[in-house]
């Protein structure tokens, strides 16, 4: 359930490194070829393409010494781009076959800003010609503004379109990352539970049978002599003890640390101060009823439930407050975790540990209920009989 960043549709798309170093490539042939074409050109004085061929010799210097960083390090560099664009801009009024860079400033733009400023610019640059036509060619006008409307049309229908594909392609990425960072949390989380429960099942085992057995012996054995005059008999009793004693050592080392240090309720309280010192979301813990011991088996439920609401508030809830109730009653215990986060729909995000949550509660005859929803929270309430 971790959880990445989304993409960002108001971010520019830029190439992965692989792909920068073919877009080098590209661009270097595109400006090397428009360069032969501007130093070549009929009509244009020898000064004019020579500023012209400085102009793109420029761009590809500043592209090289700053605009591939941005592009790396995924930076919005509008006034970069708009030094590039400018001198773009000087080549094409002084020499027109310079507009052949189009195809290297178009898809150059969609990497340096945002989707609308991107568009916007395409428009800019294809603008650029039959304007400074206006005033310098005013006879090449009507075929340069033609060309320039057809120019945007397909820069920015192709840029839309790659933008679109390489989001695509990012969010599925993300979208992997994700599933693999689930399985192995999913995978972490079987193993612990599995290890917890197979610890908790053998506990109940020898508290169930070899401890109670142990306890049945000695009090029989003092019942047949209670002054255990019968050295047979006291050696029975010692033996019986010891091995009592050793039964519930075992039981101990089986159960949680938590709850062999203390109390449930105490094992409880140290998870939710716990849980207010790593999050920041502030945690409280109430008791209400008569405390009193449970079976190990009940305890580790329940505070493993305890364990398990808590790290669910932390990691998804994005909540500013947390609560928690452990209440005694007569014939129950009930543990409620309630948080005022985002909440979510039952059912539909059910992931492992609440799974697991109810799986646990089912070997004790408990019960688990999630309630959830956007306005108030998420409340979840586990009930054992005990």
């Amino acid at each position: 359930m971790s959880g990445d960043v989304p993409v960002d549709p108001a971010r520019p798309v830029r190439p992965e490194l692989p792909r920068t170093l073919w877009w080098d490539v590209y661009l270097v042939v595109i400006a090397v070829a428009v360069a032969v074409v501007v130093l070549t050109s009929d009509g244009p004085g020898w000064s004019a393409r020579l500023v012209a061929t400085g102009a793109i010799a420029g761009l590809l210097v500043l592209h090289f010494a700053a605009g591939r960083r941005a592009i790396e390090r995924d930076e919005t560099r509008p006034g970069l781009l708009a030094a590039e664009l400018v001198l773009f801009g000087v080549a094409v009024t002084l020499v027109p076959n310079a507009n052949w860079l189009l195809f290297a400033v178009n898809p150059l733009i969609f990497q340096m800003v945002p989707l609308r400023t991107a568009v916007i610019a395409v428009v800019a640059v294809n603008a650029v010609l039959p304007v400074s036509d206006v005033i310098l060619r005013p006879g090449a006008v009507g075929l340069d503004l033609l060309v320039a409307v057809i120019s945007s049309a397909a820069g920015i229908w192709l840029g839309t379109w790659i933008v679109r594909v390489v989001r695509q392609s990012q969010e599925r990425h993300r979208l992997i990352e994700e599933l693999e960072n689930s399985r192995a949390e999913v995978a972490r989380l079987s193993r612990e539970a599995g290890v917890t429960a197979e610890r908790t099942r053998l506990a109940g085992e020898i508290h169930d049978t070899l401890a109670q057995g142990f306890t049945s012996i000695i009090t029989l054995l003092q019942a047949a002599d209670p002054e255990l005059r019968d050295e047979r008999l006291a050696l029975a009793v010692r033996t019986a003890r010891e091995n009592l004693a050793e039964a519930r050592s075992l039981v101990a080392a089986l159960s949680p640390a938590e709850l062999t240090s203390g109390s449930l309720p105490s094992a409880v309280r140290r998870q939710v101060l716990r849980f207010g010192e790593e999050s920041g979301v502030e945690a409280g813990l109430r008791v209400t009823g008569d405390e009193r011991p449970l079976p190990t088996v009940v305890e580790v439920v329940l505070l493993r439930a305890a364990q398990e609401a808590l790290a669910n508030v932390r990691r998804h809830a994005q909540a500013r407050a947390a609560a928690v109730l452990l209440a005694y009653t007569p014939d129950s215990v009930r543990l409620v975790v309630r948080d005022d986060g985002r909440g979510f729909v039952p059912g539909d995000a059910d992931g492992y540990g609440l799974a697991g949550m109810r799986e646990r509660a089912k070997q004790v005859r408990g019960s688990v209920t999630v309630r959830s929803d956007p306005d108030t929270g998420t409340t979840v309430e586990l009930a054992v009989p005990a």
